[in-house]
């Protein structure tokens, strides 16, 4: 630590007391001597680490700008508002919606909901205390159809059986629990005000009926049997029996378990709401699809602003690089790309709809070739928007995903561009950091040698002075 602090001080009184002897100002001479052999090439280093800052910071707007075009559109696509919709004329009665990535075409049809689909449900009869125990045994649990014999009766075709054990001692809660543990069933318990009673519900459909049978193996408690659900059952009560949808179409009964049916008409899902009479049908989505273009034809023209910027030939900050400048020619063939396969003479790219290259690479929308087409063949201008996959074939969003794969792409792409001018940001540090080392040390060169100098000047003033002293001794004595 001494010899570190003495150095810095030596070094610092070196710098001060630099010109003390010969009267120049060689501390300043140190400064432009260094600054001369090294002014210049901080000069390049400061104007090469602006412009790859300028470029990264470019090509980040190019990035954003057609990964956010591609979310948009694909987010549109995914929502299903350019897509052909099922339509109620009841919803009070069927609700209807297109299931996702389906078609929906062609549909006229009137349905009678006859039937709701509904689950079994059962409610214990006494109310019992939440602390109080049931006698130690089993609940056998029965999950079937009920049908309907020669003679007329009714019994339940089982097609799963289950064996609950339950531990003496055991309360509404706990049995409560080992019935959905180990049945599936729902079971809960309620408070009415004079004790908690066991509710215990299915599945909707009439093949989720269920009976109950309590089995008490001894001691002391609440009999198991009380929990028991079936016909002969006294202890429950049961509220809703298991049900089918019931729904007639054109003439004809279908049953369906549940109140969401997905395969009474391609594409759509039901959802019943009550009995009742409605008619299902669909929706052309003609002004979606028109404002989807006209929005497409924007947001490009947005996008290749921000291109033409960055890449501009006079002072463009991306002119050089092929990423960038690649960009524009992907984009533009997006108008001639096929994105569908239409049947007659439909239109199959965006060309046939109305979208159109200027002489400049922006694009026009031409509102009544559009209206020609989708008056021509709706079904071929919305598959144009399909939610498809590929860049052939697979509809706009497919195509302009696959575009955006390639121009993002860290091999080639806007990624490889950015991360090849980070690496020579990172050069770049190094090499000036290696310039400034250097004049430091120049520095420090410089300095050790005119102190030097400037020691030997100072003695030769001193001897200088005590010789022109002792001449004046000397001629003293002759004046």
């Amino acid at each position: 630590m001494t010899s570190t602090t003495s150095a810095t001080s030596g070094s610092s009184s070196i710098t001060q007391s630099l010109g003390v002897g010969s009267g120049i100002d060689l501390k300043a001479l140190v400064a432009s001597l260094v600054d001369a052999q090294y002014a210049a090439k901080t000069s390049q280093f400061t104007a090469r680490q602006d412009t790859l800052t300028a470029q990264i910071s470019g090509l980040a707007k190019l990035k954003s700008g057609i990964t956010g075009f591609d979310s948009a559109l694909r987010q549109l696509v995914k929502g299903g508002s350019l897509a052909t919709q099922p339509t109620s004329s009841n919803t009070a009665v069927a609700a209807v919606s297109r299931l996702s990535g389906a078609k929906v075409a062609g549909i006229s049809a009137k349905i009678d909901v006859t039937q709701l689909a509904a689950a079994q449900a059962a409610t214990t009869n006494m109310p019992v205390g939440a602390t109080e125990g049931f006698r130690g045994g089993t609940l056998s649990v029965v999950t079937g159809s009920y049908v309907t014999g020669a003679d007329g009766s009714t019994s339940l075709s089982a097609t799963r059986t289950v064996s609950v054990d339950i531990a003496a001692g055991a309360t509404l809660s706990d049995i409560a629990a080992q019935i959905k543990e180990k049945t599936g069933l729902s079971a809960s318990v309620i408070s009415d005000g004079n004790g908690q009673r066991l509710t215990i519900k299915g599945a909707t459909g009439a093949s989720q009926a269920f009976e109950i049978t309590g089995s008490d193996a001894g001691g002391e408690g609440l009999a198991l049997s009380t929990l028991s659900v079936g016909p002969n059952a006294t202890g429950t009560t049961v509220g809703t029996a298991a049900q089918d949808a019931v729904v007639m179409l054109d003439g004809a009964r279908f049953t369906r378990s549940s109140n969401t049916i997905n395969n009474l008409f391609d594409g759509v899902k039901l959802e019943l709401q009550s009995t009742g009479t409605v008619t299902i049908g669909t929706a052309s989505p003609s002004n979606s699809l028109m404002q989807a273009a006209q929005d497409f034809v924007d947001t490009f023209n947005q996008v290749k602003a921000v291109i033409a910027e960055e890449t501009n030939v006079t002072d463009g900050v991306l002119k050089t690089d092929s990423a960038a400048t690649a960009m524009m020619r992907a984009l533009g063939a997006l108008t001639t790309t096929k994105l569908a396969t239409a049947t007659g003479g439909g239109p199959q790219t965006l060309a046939d709809i109305g979208v159109s290259t200027n002489r400049d690479g922006t694009l026009s929308f031409n509102t009544a070739t559009f209206n020609k087409a989708i008056a021509a063949d709706p079904a071929a201008v919305e598959a144009l928007f399909a939610d498809g996959t590929g860049a052939s074939g697979g509809g706009l969003s497919a195509a302009l995903s696959a575009v955006t794969g390639k121009l993002t792409d860290k091999n080639a792409g806007l990624d490889a561009s950015t991360a090849r001018y980070t690496k020579q940001q990172s050069d770049l540090a190094d090499a000036k950091t290696k310039a400034s080392d250097a004049a430091t040390m120049l520095s420090t060169r410089l300095t050790s040698q005119f102190a030097a100098m400037d020691a030997r000047v100072a003695a030769y003033k001193a001897t200088q002075a005590f010789m022109t002293q002792q001449i004046a001794q000397w001629t003293k004595g002759n004046d």
